[in-house]
């Protein structure tokens, strides 16, 4: 079966409420917003807008409700060319509601979200059929269970799986990390992991043989990758004017997912990602921060 889409995604989908300050306030202070803005936001969600910023084709196909917040979250997909068609409606279900407070001063930012209401597919539901549809399959931790069953089949498919990890939210987790070909997390997640703080030798410990890439991330430091069993490679993160680091790990992910759906090699497919998140940050937002593929590109002749 032809696939229809560049990657196909099931995990996490929010609606984020954006509020900026001068400065993180701490405790018992007040502090007034210099501005809010509402917009879609999630792993997998924002991963996959990313890749239809970069030119490719995306579907999202997990489950949401026919409420408020649901159709916020489709039409912000929907806005940038994201297919929603295969969304399974479920009136319990909603996205992830997320309020992201951004620092002006740092361009870092505190997230606070309510998944209390989230619905992921069951294993069941992974059947080949579905699957199928993407040439690749990415997953988060939100939807570990029925990711686990959807990269078994992937690879009796012969499509790769991307996994974006940041918590180790249930037992299923680091099933589905071992199930995955491209395992992408974050250094706090692979010390937790592997007891390593050196995001190298967590990679070291992190790698297999049939894995096609270890990636362990750690922001502005960048990031360290294998393939395979083989050497570590560290590759830098571009030095930009910071404004907002909200997404820029989700957009890393899907940049990744957007060019290894275009054929590419691992150590492209990285730097790629490394400059598209460098990009995001440079613009406030979780999303529309996210550059076209021309721009990414012209980002990285500039950079040699």
């Amino acid at each position: 079966m032809t696939a229809t889409y560049d990657v196909l995604g099931f995990g996490a989908i929010a609606v984020d409420d954006l509020l900026y300050v001068e400065h993180y306030p701490p405790a018992d202070a007040k502090m007034p917003v210099t501005d809010i803005d509402r917009q879609g936001g999630g792993l997998t969600a924002t991963a996959l807008v990313t890749v239809t910023r970069l030119g490719g084709t995306a579907a999202y196909a997990g489950v949401l409700g026919d409420d408020d917040l649901s159709r916020h979250a489709i039409a912000a997909l929907e806005e940038d060319g994201v297919d929603c068609s295969l969304v399974r409606h479920d009136p319990e279900a909603r996205p992830v509601r997320a309020v992201i407070v951004i620092d002006l001063s740092t361009g870092t930012r505190n997230i606070f979200s309510d998944a209390r209401r989230f619905v992921s597919r069951s294993p069941e539901e992974m059947t080949e059929a579905l699957i199928s549809r993407g040439r690749v399959l990415f997953l988060d931790h939100r939807v570990a269970a029925a990711g686990v069953a959807a990269a078994q089949v992937a690879r009796l498919l012969g499509i790769p799986v991307v996994a974006d990890v940041e918590r180790l939210m249930s037992p299923e987790v680091p099933a589905m990390m071992d199930a995955s070909d491209h395992l992408i997390v974050s250094a706090e997640l692979a010390e937790e992991v592997t007891g390593r703080d050196d995001p190298a030798r967590a990679v070291e410990a992190l790698a297999r043989p049939d894995r096609a890439a270890t990636v362990v991330t750690a922001g502005e430091t960048g990031c360290w990758y294998a393939q395979g069993v083989g050497s570590v490679t560290h590759q830098p993160a571009f030095a930009v004017e910071v404004v907002d680091t909200t997404g820029c790990g989700d957009v890393f992910h899907g940049a990744y997912a957007a060019l290894l759906a275009r054929g590419a090699d691992v150590p492209r497919c990285i730097r790629f990602a490394a400059a598209t998140a460098a990009l995001k940050a440079t613009c406030p937002g979780g999303r529309a921060g996210i550059p076209v593929y021309e721009a990414v590109e012209a980002f990285l002749r500039m950079r040699g």
